[in-house]
């Protein structure tokens, strides 16, 4: 049973990049990780989202070695894998190649917190990670995108800045659940357009204060977080 209800969550969580027009043709990819079978559930390689059933999903263990399923899995599965290794707290991992996101990450550049809809999200920037070497691009290249994102976060709690740009690629987002990753590429995808906006209309624009980062994120966030619902 928990297996299916993880098959059924990935498959909504892909279902929603598509919705949330995060995802064109087979781009991207969501995939869920139960760490007590150690079973990873991710979207088939380049099987288009509106064909695509909950029986389509691939499942593999933490080695990528496949435990159900008569497809193929995203060529991106080495990059999850590396992830749910190495982060600890994550159960869902989602990469898209949203329109402004990307083109942040093409650039290069990380995405400073220029208001408050950043920091309710982000306590700073979305970072971007360093170009990849030509050595880690020829062999083992997805393993090596993991690797290269992991690297970027030896300084940062991946729970607290669950995404980040790969540079020349594309955004990787991740949290509690796949759901919660997909609804991480969603707002990291509008934060990308509004900063974009911004820079258009003021070139010279600074990010806004800590003091005002801190509290629109930590009202959100953390012990004393008073935003919402009680659960």
């Amino acid at each position: 049973m928990r297996l299916t209800a993880l098959r059924e969550e990935v498959f909504e969580a892909n279902r929603e990049l598509v919705r949330k027009g995060l995802v064109i043709f087979t781009f991207g990819n969501a995939s869920g990780f139960d760490r007590a079978s150690g079973e990873v559930v991710i979207k088939p390689s380049g099987v288009p989202y509106d064909t695509m059933t909950p029986a389509d999903l691939v499942v593999t263990d933490l080695d990528g070695n496949i435990v159900e399923g008569s497809l193929r899995p995203s060529s991106d599965l080495p990059t999850h894998l590396a992830l749910y290794r190495a982060f600890e707290g994550i159960h869902g991992v989602v990469h898209t190649h949203s329109r402004y996101a990307t083109a942040w990450a093409q650039a290069g550049v990380q995405i400073p917190c220029l208001g408050t809809t950043h920091a309710d999200y982000f306590r700073g920037p979305i970072p971007v990670t360093p170009s990849m070497a030509a050595c880690d691009i020829a062999e083992k290249y997805e393993w090596n995108t993991g690797q290269v994102i992991i690297r970027r976060f030896q300084d940062l709690n991946p729970l607290l800045t669950p995404a980040v740009l790969v540079a020349g690629h594309a955004p990787f987002c991740w949290g509690v659940s796949p759901s919660d990753a997909a609804h991480t590429a969603a707002i990291v995808e509008e934060i990308a357009h509004m900063a974009y906006l911004t820079f258009t209309i003021r070139a010279d624009v600074e990010g806004i204060s800590d003091t005002l980062r801190d509290k629109h994120f930590l009202r959100k966030h953390g012990p004393g977080a008073y935003y919402g619902q009680k659960q």
